[in-house]
């Protein structure tokens, strides 16, 4: 549970209560690092009696069947359009992102996930009949069912307190599980409000249960006690998640790191190259997973693009998010990725860039803030361009053609999201199908992730399995295959005793069906 009441606290965040309680732990806004709340840190014990009781209600939330579990998601859906202001102020107060950030990228998808899930999640789980071809199987009927897997355990990061940690939720419920989410330590209110919302819209208690705590107790601990996990986050984090499902052969789904590639071929609308570079490696600050991580450009527009993100980037607000309209770009959500951003940058100075917009935060101003900053003349020496920065930052590199510019948007571990700007689409086409990534925009960028209808997942280091789509809700169950008999003969050919008068009939039927081979 959380409270707005100031704590006792320890010289390390951590809240005084009392023995028999747990222990709590301050949220912090990042934008003026005040406390706003305190929210209790749960551990291994309460996880166990949490899965406890997510698994004694499970089946009764399952038989409600889908209109029944749509009802309440459409409750939800139309509380957080009846409601957006306070879902947007709870999301800014701690992450610090600019309001209009939190509107479009987590109310907006809240208000299209509950939606989407409550009208689609029975089409995309239906049982669906299979042909088969084998000889054996005349007469039989054979069909799939998808089976929801008990209890699901979501592990959410805290850039999008909504969307990557209660979003993927929500086709977990839909699909028939009880769900734990265990939020990160630093953005838990978010989660904690939408807990309030399912109570008050109809869920039935301990179908969806929010755990705060320290993520590397907690975590682990939900792991172990769950049918399967979802998480979205590091890279190296997601590695020893999958390790230990892996140990329990539970299934897992991971979201990770990116480095997302944004070429721009001579030929584009470099204006709307510009715009979209520089919205998409600056929204939410910079810290997106699929947000424009370095830039490749061929080198007769190398210096107009240049200029015009330059000049954009400058006019930029970088202020406390205090209302709609405020800034443009809000604080750091946590205080360690200010250390990570200036080290990229700091760096890339250090090999020959140039910096050609902000840079130089200010180390007095309270809170957690780095300016937006641009840089030319980098390259793949630079850990701006090979490694994840996850902040305000935007590198852009000169190439020579396409080719290289391909090249060097594969030369990266990860393979998240990337795009691809040129009037000429069906070279766009071409050039995406080239890109080692789970997304491609052509004459676009991010947007993409609006699309619930399509599966969204990372190639190489950036993850296992997808969100959205079938594959989105799929993962939350298990398959089941069903053979029912109708038409049959009492004694089949197959069956006991072997004679050698059913091994020539075997052959002949395998002649009929299959020797005529292949055609040339």
């Amino acid at each position: 549970m959380s409270t707005q009441e100031q704590a006792p606290e320890q010289a390390d965040g951590q809240a005084v209560t009392d023995p028999a309680t747990p222990p709590q732990k301050a949220v912090v806004d990042p934008a003026t690092g005040r406390t706003i709340a305190w929210v209790d840190q749960l551990g291994p014990e309460e996880a166990a009696k949490a899965a406890a009781r997510g698994r004694a209600v499970q089946p009764a939330w399952e038989a409600l069947g889908f209109e029944g579990r749509a009802r309440v998601m459409r409750r939800a859906q139309k509380w957080v359009t009846d409601h957006s202001d306070e879902l947007v102020a709870t999301i800014v107060s701690e992450t610090g992102k600019a309001w209009e950030d939190a509107q479009m990228a987590e109310v907006m998808y809240a208000a299209s996930a509950f939606g989407h899930w409550a009208d689609h999640a029975e089409g995309l789980l239906a049982d669906e009949r299979i042909k088969v071809a084998s000889p054996l199987m005349k007469g039989k009927k054979v069909f799939t069912r998808h089976a929801p897997l008990g209890l699901v355990g979501v592990i959410a990061p805290w850039n999008y307190p909504f969307v990557n940690g209660f979003g993927d939720c929500i086709p977990a419920l839909m699909a028939g599980n009880s769900v734990l989410l265990k939020p990160a330590e630093k953005t838990p209110l978010t989660s904690l409000l939408m807990a309030r919302v399912l109570r008050e819209c109809g869920l039935p208690d301990g179908v969806f249960q929010v755990l705060t705590g320290k993520g590397s107790v907690l975590g682990e601990a939900l792991v172990d006690v769950v049918d399967m996990i979802m998480f979205t986050g590091s890279t190296p984090v997601g590695r020893t998640i999958g390790a230990q499902a892996g140990r329990r052969l539970i299934p897992c789904s991971l979201e990770l790191g990116g480095k997302d590639p944004f070429i721009v071929l001579a030929d584009a609308d470099l204006e709307r190259a510009a715009n979209h570079a520089l919205f998409y490696s600056m929204f939410n600050t910079g810290q997106t997973c699929i947000s424009v991580e370095r830039v490749y450009v061929e080198a007769p527009v190398y210096d107009e693009f240049v200029a015009k993100i330059t000049k954009k980037a400058k006019a930029l607000r970088n202020g406390t998010p205090t209302g709609p309209g405020a800034t443009d770009v809000g604080a750091l959500t946590i205080e360690s990725q200010v250390a990570t951003v200036s080290e990229h940058v700091e760096d890339a100075r250090k090999k020959g860039a140039t910096i050609v917009a902000g840079g130089d935060p200010d180390p007095n101003r309270p809170g957690w803030w780095y300016p937006p900053t641009v840089l030319t003349d980098v390259d793949h020496s630079m850990e701006c361009m090979t490694e994840e920065t996850f902040g305000p930052t935007l590198p852009i590199m000169k190439v020579a053609d396409a080719e290289e510019a391909i090249r060097l948007a594969n030369d990266s571990p990860y393979g998240l999201m990337a795009s691809v700007f040129t009037k000429d689409t069906v070279k766009g086409e071409q050039i995406a199908r080239r890109i080692q990534a789970g997304s491609v925009h052509v004459n676009d960028a991010l947007i993409g992730y609006t699309a619930l209808e399509a599966p969204m997942g990372g190639w190489k280091d950036s993850g296992l399995g997808a969100r959205h789509g079938a594959p989105g809700i799929r993962k939350y169950t298990n398959s089941q295959t069903i053979i029912v008999s109708k038409y049959h003969l009492k004694k089949e050919p197959q069956v006991y005793p072997y004679t050698g008068r059913s091994f020539k009939l075997l052959g002949r039927v395998t002649k009929f069906f299959y020797g005529r081979g292949t055609r040339d």
